[in-house]
């Protein structure tokens, strides 16, 4: 249901919703061996690594609704222009996006999370 949510929200705000219960989904999966120590470390660290891309979402959601005054994604999209915060909102997403995906540095947590 919550990946559902995620990707057939029409704004920021459901979007939010289903990512913070796709991240649950995921630390629940990744615990499923609770009596297992190194699955309780590998959740704990999946779950504090994914709060670096909840807070860049949080930010660029903060700051479209500052710039634009709305969530709603084809209101975000036709106002659109070049702009200083576009590109923060820009840089902010692709934060957010690289902490759930494991990118780069933020990829530390997946090879716990394959442990079990």
């Amino acid at each position: 249901f919550l990946m559902v949510l995620l990707v057939t929200s029409a704004n920021f705000l459901q979007l939010f919703i289903g990512w913070e219960g796709v991240g649950l989904c995921s630390y629940l999966l990744i615990n499923f061996w609770l009596t297992r120590l190194e699955a309780n470390r590998a959740a704990i660290k999946a779950m504090l690594v994914n709060r670096v891309g909840d807070i860049g979402l949080l930010l660029a959601m903060f700051l479209l609704w500052k710039t634009f005054g709305t969530l709603d994604f084809s209101s975000v999209f036709n106002l659109v222009s070049p702009s200083n915060e576009v590109f923060f909102i820009c840089l902010f997403l692709f934060f957010g996006v690289m902490g759930k995906s494991a990118q780069l540095g933020l990829h530390t947590w997946l090879p716990d999370a394959m442990e079990g």
